[in-house]
């Protein structure tokens, strides 16, 4: 399953040279993958209420082609391995068909401790 959550880049979202300011991008990827959490089932609300939180451990970025202002972007989620308490999830920033940034991201689930817990079941269910 592929998640597509459609993006415009903003004037606030560039740097000095008119283009998307690096760090964005994980802003970018981390809202998308907030949708594709929550289209999973998984209410992170009620996630913290019982304890438990996502956390990011990993991150793997490219950039490839520099987006600029009121640019038209998309980004795709996709799992691609999923081990029961740590998922990777690819996701990819796309302006049409052409690819800006990629990045794999390396998930876990913490429990009010800190220490690793076990992923919720709709996550869990989603990779075949």
């Amino acid at each position: 399953m592929i998640h597509r959550f459609p993006i415009r880049v903003y004037y606030e979202d560039t740097d000095l040279a008119g283009i998307v300011y690096y760090a964005n991008y994980l802003k970018f990827i981390e809202r998308a993958r907030s949708e594709w959490v929550r289209e999973l089932g998984v209410d992170q609300v009620e996630m913290k209420a019982e304890g438990y939180v996502f956390a990011v451990r990993r991150v793997e970025a490219d950039y490839l082609v520099p987006a600029r202002f009121d640019d038209k972007l998309v980004v795709e989620t996709m799992m691609i391995e999923n081990s029961g308490v740590r998922l990777m999830v690819r996701q990819e920033v796309k302006r049409a068909d052409v690819l800006i940034f990629g990045a794999t991201i390396t998930i876990i689930c913490m429990n009010q401790s800190g220490a690793v817990a076990r992923l919720p079941s709709a996550i869990r269910r989603s990779v075949h």
